[in-house]
């Protein structure tokens, strides 16, 4: 005798097999995939800082140096020298939509602005008057406020490192986190929309929650990288981090979830900061302290902007 087709049971596997294809469909275009490392720029003098203006330049410091350095293109140029009126060192730095910059001087101990004329001012010179200690790196929030790490002494006992918060709008300055070990590369995540701070002397990353007045906590450690000092970092549109960490000769990638997915070996053994850049935003900069050079790589995932 025939049976009758049981028609829920048809339409249960018809869902698993819609659920198990969209899965393999999503492994397969969230896989990152890149290139082999090509070299862009010697000659450098302890390069950071990178950062692309989205109007085809991109922009690094030479924290031993006394110049910041300017890619457009095959072109490898000097874009600002130092002097007593303009900065002293240079470190982290984001480009805004203007085509200006934003800068850690961490000579002076302030934060400040650089139009794309190469004109310098201090916008943020110190917290209760005191100049800060060493501004390491910065990242700016949708509404464009700034955080930025304040280090110190390099060392994992030794937590006199800082990270402050500046309201572009009211100008002012707010302590936000204090008894770091060597903060370092800091970030605010697509996805999940927390903070990342690399705790270099500890050798992890934490997270923090956001406030809606720029207060962070939830102080978490979402992952720990031995062998090394996780340095700058910077995000796909994924929530995918990469980590250029210093010591190892390593970029890692690490998702969401403080998974690492690829562990790509980078010129020299001290990575220091990466950054996405072109139109597409899928070739990723990395520069690198041991070969004094500035590298590039192609990848499938684009960076995140803010």
């Amino acid at each position: 005798m025939l049976k009758r087709p049981n028609k829920l049971v048809d339409l249960f596997s018809t869902k698993i097999f819609l659920i198990l294809f969209l899965f393999i469909i999503s492994c397969t275009s969230t896989k990152i995939e890149f290139s082999e490392w090509e070299l862009v720029a010697d000659g450098q003098l302890f390069p950071e800082g990178i950062t692309w203006d989205n109007n085809g330049s991109l922009y690094s410091s030479n924290c031993h140096g006394d110049w910041i350095t300017k890619i457009s293109g095959e072109i490898v140029d000097t874009f600002l020298l130092a002097t007593d009126s303009t900065f002293s060192k240079t470190n982290g730095m984001i480009a805004l939509k203007d085509g200006s910059l934003i800068a850690c001087d961490y000579g002076n101990g302030t934060i400040i602005k650089i139009t794309k004329e190469g004109k310098v001012e201090k916008i943020i010179t110190g917290y209760l008057e005191i100049p800060f200690n060493r501004p390491n790196d910065l990242t700016i929030d949708k509404k464009g406020n700034i955080y930025f790490t304040d280090p110190k002494s390099y060392s994992s006992d030794k937590l006199d490192g800082r990270v402050f918060y500046y309201n572009s709008e009211l100008k002012n300055v707010m302590l936000v986190q204090d008894s770091l070990a060597f903060p370092n590369g800091i970030g605010i995540s697509p996805v999940d929309g927390k903070l990342y701070v690399c705790e270099s002397a500890k050798n992890r990353i934490l997270s923090f929650n956001i406030g809606s007045d720029g207060t962070i906590s939830h102080k978490n450690v979402f992952i720990e990288l031995p062998g090394g000092d996780p340095d700058g970092f910077n995000f796909d549109v994924n929530g995918n981090m990469y980590v250029a960490h210093f010591g190892s000769g390593t970029l890692f990638i690490i998702n969401p979830n403080g998974k690492i997915l690829n562990k790509i070996k980078t010129p020299g053994k001290k990575p220091s900061n990466v950054e996405f850049a072109g139109m597409d935003r899928k070739t990723l900069y990395l520069t690198e302290d041991e070969t004094n050079s500035i590298y590039k790589m192609k990848v499938n995932i684009s960076g995140h902007s803010f």
